[in-house]
């Protein structure tokens, strides 16, 4: 922060959550600058096709509220019961206070939306602006304080009551003011600099699906003879590539229940579906693999080599001589997974089905050409991939810094215009 200028004076706040404190603020608790305090609805409610919204910590972040499109809504008339207290409104600063703790942002509504009991909404009396606290909410300083008090739980909880029973930082209203709208400003600059990393991200992400698909079913060769494959997802191919189905490649075997040879330490991976989650004293399959999953999430193969054991919801398989397992892990990539599975609460995929599919197979020496492009490809796109995580966390360091240092007085932003407003005046 060595760009913004400090304070002339400081004095000690005697908490060691804020340190030292600009020498006319103040601390004390935030139930003083507070005039009332609600959760959500503790009640169980239906839910219905047509109805009003029911939302809850998922929903609430920092930058305002998610709403996807598989929220429950509930009656009108509960959403009403719910609401009749008259909370939230606009201006009440919304607070997360089980699972994810500690996410908040100002309600900018004039109509109240419907909220279970992990939300809890913040009014602020006549002392106090609600966009200076929900940064200080924010802030290292309030974090903090929140982390040690946490219930323990499934989830993990803080009460509503501990919410306001922390310490807060009291200054002069037109100094809150002031530095509302300086970090407005300046996290608005830093959230679109990590946005379009994050879009990068994504088009990254895009680009190396769309690489990875066109090499294992196009190949290299820009000017080969193509052919129809006769299978939807495939599409065209080159034409002296054969076509046939998974299981001329491999075969599939099942998983077991891995509880009977689990061990603490040492041993063998246990593979489920998200990776590696347990080690084994004995292990299912010595060599390379992919994985295919049987129950659950079953659109994420995974290609392994060594000795390992696999769950009973997870298939391993045993590749045929004269293939690449690269090669056939890439082109798994692309299965069409969503008709394969079962429309169920928790899809499955049978061996049958999975090993019916239609599944083109080059010459050997294109299959490996073929992984060697895509993995020289992939190594570049990691590359840049990493550049930008590394560049949107070091922005959300900042963020959180920026804040941090504003909101507890670290920096002196009093003299601090809206860069539109000095182009005003100097314009006059």
């Amino acid at each position: 922060m060595a760009k913004y200028q400090k304070y002339a004076e400081y004095k000690d706040s005697g908490v060691k959550w804020l340190g030292l404190i600009p020498k006319h603020w103040s601390s004390y608790l935030f139930k003083r600058v507070v005039s009332d305090i609600k959760d959500g609805t503790h009640g169980t409610h239906a839910r219905v096709e047509n109805g009003e919204l029911l939302l809850s910590a998922k929903n609430v972040f920092n930058s305002g509220l998610e709403i996807g499109e598989n929220e429950s809504y509930i009656p009108i008339k509960d959403y009403k019961e719910i609401t009749s207290n008259g909370f939230p409104q606009k201006g009440d600063i919304l607070v997360t206070c089980v699972g994810t703790i500690g996410r908040s942002f100002v309600y900018p509504f004039d109509k109240s939306l419907a909220f279970q009991r992990s939300v809890s909404f913040i009014r602020l009396n006549k002392k106090g602006n609600a966009q200076f606290y929900k940064y200080f909410i924010e802030s290292k300083a309030y974090q903090s304080q929140l982390e040690s008090l946490v219930k323990s739980s499934a989830q993990g909880g803080i009460y509503m009551g501990d919410l306001i029973n922390t310490v807060v930082i009291n200054c002069p209203l037109d100094e809150q003011v002031n530095i509302a709208n300086f970090l407005d400003h300046e996290t608005a600059k830093i959230d679109t600099l990590i946005a379009k990393q994050e879009k990068l991200i994504e088009l990254l992400k895009e680009k190396r699906q769309a690489v990875i698909s066109h090499a294992v079913t196009n190949g290299l060769n820009p000017d080969v003879t193509m052919k129809d494959s006769g299978v939807e997802w495939l599409g065209q191919v080159p034409e002296h590539w054969v076509i046939g189905r998974l299981k001329n490649v491999l075969s599939i075997k099942n998983g077991r229940d891995y509880k009977t040879v689990e061990v603490e330490i040492g041993g063998y991976p246990v593979y489920g579906s998200g990776g590696i989650f347990k080690r084994s004293s004995a292990y299912l399959y010595d060599g390379v693999s992919i994985l295919f999953g049987r129950k659950g999430t079953v659109d994420k193969p995974l290609l392994v080599e060594g000795r390992f054991w696999t769950v009973d919801t997870m298939f391993y398989s045993e590749l045929d001589a004269g293939t690449d397992p690269e090669y056939i892990y890439f082109q798994s990539l692309g299965f069409p997974f969503d008709m394969l599975s079962t429309n169920t609460a928790l899809p499955s995929m049978t061996q049958e089905d999975l090993l019916n599919l239609g599944f083109v197979i080059p010459p050997y020496n294109e299959q490996k050409a073929i992984s060697e492009y895509i993995q020289d490809y992939l190594k570049k796109s990691n590359s840049l991939m990493k550049k930008a995580e590394s560049a949107i966390q070091l922005m959300q360091e900042r963020r959180t810094a920026l804040i941090s240092s504003a909101v507890t007085g670290k920096i002196d932003v009093r003299n601090w215009q809206h860069p539109n407003e000095a182009k005003t005046e100097l314009s006059l």
